[in-house]
């Protein structure tokens, strides 16, 4: 495969910071993937110390570019070949324009990718995607409250072996630009005012309410946990057994639920206070959240797998709880059991529908 708009590839780490120009222009322009240990005629030559390699990858990423990419890209390890070699795959941003630290938002510092070059960003674009920068982002929000207690964030993180040292507030970005405490540490701290419902009813439509549980205004890493463990016991195993073996199905694919269950926790758009509802009837489950797609990825990408986290922040620390694999798996991982039909895209939410398997016993 050769280089295009999307796909770079490097034989090795460089010294100088031309690596940090093919992250900038991806993020400015719609996402794409780095390759380390790949000549530039796709030949594998393969990376003699992955390891270090990744560390200094991340290292770099995180120093030298602004806004914080942070949740926003993923770097990863792959055998081709029978040798090793690294992906780091950027995401679409969402804070454009993204630069190099060391020159700022300048000709010099902003990238664009156009084709298989890294070309620096003329001032007027730069301009002109600095006027139109999300201003309204968790990131920037300030929360209404500044005496956010983390203490459930903290016992998560120390469960995974996580380090959470006495600077996480500013590790994990919980602040505004005023230093205040911002609308991602509302969303982790112990309390906030986001509702997360599941309901469940007899029937397949609403008119015969069963059950209506209440999982939110804790932080959303606990909520998602209560209700991916709700979702696992109503996730019934059901055995048919023949003359030649026993057949054990559930009603939903555990794999495909749980991604669209972390997506809807995710992908949300909470500066409208709404968060993800979940439904259960006795022949579908549907899962909906706040946001359509945004208005850079078509449904055409989304189904491809390409990834703009409308939440960097949250996408940050759900991966560092290893409650989230790469970017960009979910949507491929639900589309590999169910088709596009379960998807549903209006102008101000996003449902997945998932049908129930119906027991044949």
């Amino acid at each position: 495969m050769l280089e295009t708009d999307r796909i770079e590839y490097k034989e090795k780490l460089p010294d100088k910071q031309d690596f940090e120009k093919s992250v900038i222009a991806f993020l400015n322009h719609k996402g794409g993937t780095i390759f380390f240990g790949i000549d530039n005629s796709g030949k594998i030559v393969g990376v003699s110390d992955s390891d270090g390699d990744m560390l200094k990858i991340k290292d770099r990423i995180k120093n030298n570019i602004l806004p914080s990419p942070m949740g926003v890209f993923d770097v990863l390890t792959e055998e081709r070949e029978h040798k090793t070699i690294i992906k780091v795959k950027v995401a679409i941003g969402v804070e454009k324009p993204y630069f190099m630290k060391k020159f700022g938002m300048t000709e010099k510092g902003c990238f664009l990718r156009v084709g298989t070059y890294n070309e620096p960003m003329p001032q007027e674009i730069i301009e002109k995607l600095f006027a139109s920068r999300t201003r309204n982002s968790i990131g920037t929000i300030r929360s209404n409250r500044q005496d956010l207690r983390f203490a459930q964030l903290k016992i998560y993180y120390q469960e995974r072996h996580k380090q959470f040292s006495k600077h996480f507030r500013e590790n994990l970005d919980f602040y505004t630009q005023e230093k205040d405490l911002n609308y991602v540490a509302y969303l982790l701290a112990d309390e906030n005012n986001i509702s997360i419902k599941l309901a469940k009813y007899r029937g397949t439509n609403k008119l015969d309410l069963i059950e209506n549980n209440e999982y939110g205004y804790v932080s959303l890493v606990k909520s998602a946990e209560r209700v991916l463990d709700r979702i696992e016991i109503e996730n019934t195993t059901f055995v048919r057994i023949t003359s030649k073996m026993r057949i054990e199905n559930r009603l939903w694919n555990a794999s495909a639920i749980r991604e669209a269950v972390l997506n809807a926790f995710l992908h949300s758009d909470y500066t409208r206070e709404i968060g993800p509802t979940f439904e259960i009837y006795d022949d579908r489950i549907e899962i909906t959240s706040a946001g359509s797609l945004p208005n850079e990825l078509s449904e055409s990408e989304f189904f491809e797998g390409y990834s703009i986290p409308r939440n960097r922040e949250l996408m940050r620390v759900f991966k560092d709880l290893n409650l989230v694999e790469h970017l960009g798996l979910g949507v491929p991982k639900i589309l590999k059991y169910y088709n596009r039909e379960c998807f549903k895209f209006t102008k101000n939410f996003l449902r997945i529908k998932l049908p129930s398997i119906v027991p044949n016993l």
